[in-house]
């Protein structure tokens, strides 16, 4: 079995760690690696091994048969901010936080941390779901002092124009499935019709003709009817509310949006607030979705507790509502807060700064999506909010890691086209395309975006703070860096070819749970 040392310095094994991992890290290999796959090893690739499979995954599997056979882990808290998570789903309800120290349903503060039974965290959104974005915001609410007041009126005027055009489009494009979906169910005489049905259909009727091409031209790329409304209402919601400076979608919530010490309000409703609504949920189920029960995905680790924040609308996140979940998760005792969201204006960033840095203070490590417009982050004009700096200056934190996508083509595809990237401001790539997990109502999809690669590296920092509970922030963070599976091939990225992974990320690596768990054996703490 071919491996290699990556030249890492670890010291020994020192005595606040309980377990001695023996082994070798893993490397890449110079192999063919599979084109194709069987619909486990597409499920759970994300978790494969580089070697064993031929797939670029973490290692998960391997790390649990080679190195943690027979061993049992302590449970870590990994806070989970997001858009609410279904806390019923078969696949994850045994691993929810339950806030001991709270009584259910009595409307008292039993624990008096100002949140009233806050059994399973807390939602900062109270009874809203659609928001603006924020540059809409600094807008509406006429905030000309923010430094990117003008670029924010330039950008929606953009936005609006695009959004118009792709609402036309989609529209057009549910017509023309309707017409032609009518036209085949009348030809055929029937009410529904299957794709054998359809390839039957012989006529020299060209209009028929025409609606058939149609409809198999959308069959042969995966896209249905459902597929096409859902573009319809996503522009419909930029054109009323995301980018409509008369929307207000925090009115009913009744706090001050521009008051950090206004604090109480929300409630302790955790779950998603609709069925599409399935962000969180399948953010929890990458980290953690049950393992051993056979349904559904297998997380990354069991070994834990989700706590549920829901911060995350319809929209844009308000900085204040992140800086307090931030808060709110140390305070209750997460170790790891994942944020798979973003936005690129901010009116109060130095609120979610000073959270970070709370965060930093109480050794809690926190794991960010770098965000889905293929931007490189070294720019200053493509800022990604929140992140470890402002305004292009060094990292203000040593807690904080930003994530960008990688795909399962170990090949000049490897990193998934519309990754974030940036030398600086990317620290790690991770599997964030077509990566399988829960979604509301027991049910599971196959999702991509960074959103799913934060959650991915959640997952191998809280197994790594399983077995080895006393490693600090700072340095699980070294830790998930320098372990990872250094790539050397050369990949295609947002227009450049033939670039090398560490030329748009901080360590041009690939996160891996074996190599971490070895690294944090032969650590010290701190």
């Amino acid at each position: 079995m071919k491996k290699l040392f990556f030249g890492l310095i670890f010291l020994f094994l020192s005595s606040c760690n309980t377990l001695k991992l023996d082994y070798d890290y893993l490397s890449a290999l110079d192999k063919d690696f599979k084109k194709s796959f069987n619909i486990e090893q597409k499920n759970n690739w994300h978790n494969l091994d580089i070697e064993i499979d031929s797939i670029p995954g973490m290692s998960v599997e391997r790390a649990y048969s080679e190195l943690l056979n027979g061993k049992v882990g302590k449970s870590v808290i990994v806070a989970v901010i997001d858009a609410g998570i279904d806390i019923t789903h078969e696949d994850i309800k045994d691993l929810i936080w339950v806030n001991h120290d709270e009584i259910a349903g009595n409307n008292i503060d039993d624990d008096k941390n100002g949140y009233v039974d806050d059994i399973n965290g807390w939602n900062f959104l109270g009874n809203s779901y659609n928001e603006t974005l924020e540059m809409t915001r600094i807008i509406r609410d006429e905030l000309k002092d923010n430094r990117r007041y003008e670029k924010a009126k330039e950008t929606i005027n953009l936005k609006i124009e695009d959004s118009k055009k792709n609402l036309e489009f989609y529209n057009s494009l549910v017509e023309g499935f309707l017409k032609a979906q009518k036209d085949i169910q009348g030809f055929l005489g029937m009410n529904s019709f299957t794709e054998e049905d359809l390839s039957n259909i012989e006529t020299t009727d060209s209009i028929i003709m025409a609606s058939k091409q149609r409809i198999e031209y959308f069959n042969s790329i995966d896209i249905d009817l459902d597929y096409l409304k859902e573009g319809v209402d996503y522009f419909s919601d930029q054109l009323k509310y995301h980018y409509n400076v008369n929307f207000n979608g925090r009115s009913i919530v009744g706090d001050d949006i521009y008051n950090i010490d206004d604090i109480y309000y929300g409630n302790p409703n955790v779950s998603h607030s609709k069925k599409t609504e399935d962000h969180g949920t399948h953010v929890a189920g990458i980290i953690a979705g049950i393992r051993s029960n056979n349904i559904g995905n297998k997380g990354v680790n069991n070994n834990l507790e989700i706590m549920s924040l829901r911060a995350v609308p319809n929209g844009d996140e308000y900085d204040k509502d992140i800086a307090l979940a931030i808060k709110y998760a140390v305070d209750n005792g997460a170790r790891i807060i994942n944020m798979s969201f973003g936005k690129s204006f901010s009116s109060n960033p130095e609120w979610v700064i000073d959270a970070i840095k709370y965060a930093a203070d109480n050794d809690v490590l926190i794991v960010h999506a770098a965000g889905n417009d293929a931007e490189d982050l070294d720019n200053i004009e493509k800022e990604n909010y929140p992140n470890d700096q402002y305004l292009g200056k060094d990292e203000f934190s040593d807690n904080f890691i930003t994530v960008g996508a990688s795909t399962m083509n170990y090949n000049e595809n490897l990193i998934a086209s519309f990754s974030n990237y940036g030398n600086e401001n990317v620290d790690v790539f991770a599997p964030g395309y077509n990566v399988f997990s829960l979604t509301p109502e027991n049910e599971y999809e196959a999702l991509s975006g960074t959103s799913m690669a934060a959650p991915a590296v959640s997952g191998v920092a809280s197994l790594v703070l399983s077995y080895f509970p006393k490693i600090s922030a700072k340095k699980l963070k070294e830790i998930i860096l320098e372990s990872g599976i250094k790539v050397e091939i050369k990949v295609n990225h947002a227009g450049k070819e033939n670039i090398s992974l560490d030329s748009i990320s901080k360590t041009g690596k690939i996160v891996n749970a074996y190599n971490a768990l070895i690294a944090a054996s032969k650590s010290k703490r701190k």
